[in-house]
């Protein structure tokens, strides 16, 4: 009787671990859009504009200008899609970038995409892995 007692607390204690586990990292997932699903959203939906979203995409060499947005840093650049090359978009950021951001660089932007076109980013992460990443060489030798 006592063992079997036991096997019930061991096996809700472990329920109750698990189910911490899971919604700790469901919550922390992070997804976002690529420049292709956003503007798809909102050409089927004008109001999605309204939602602040997190987009991923590339910025397109020699496209970065800084310049004053009425008394304030404005950085501006157009975003790619990975994919499909062709879907683009402007981006106005008026923050420091990041120290890792360049042209061609993969980037996470989070914010919304103004009725003109241009999507205001008030967040943005530079994706910079390749830099950090072990070569084969530096892994077997």
């Amino acid at each position: 009787m006592k063992n079997g007692r036991f096997m019930v607390g061991l096996v809700a204690v472990a329920a109750v671990v698990s189910y911490l586990v899971w919604t700790g990292v469901t919550e922390t997932m992070v997804y976002y859009l690529t420049p292709t699903e956003l503007l798809a959203k909102v050409s089927d939906d004008p109001t999605f504009r309204d939602v602040g979203v997190k987009v991923s995409g590339k910025v397109v060499s020699g496209t970065y200008a800084r310049g004053d947005g009425g008394g304030e840093l404005l950085h501006t650049f157009t975003v790619r899609d990975l994919v499909d090359e062709s879907s683009t978009f402007q981006v106005e950021y008026r923050s420091a970038l990041p120290d890792t951001f360049s042209d061609e660089v993969e980037v996470v932007l989070e914010g919304r995409l103004r009725p003109d076109g241009v999507f205001v980013a008030n967040t943005l992460l530079t994706k910079c892995g390749s830099r950090y990443e072990a070569s084969v060489e530096e892994l077997t030798g």
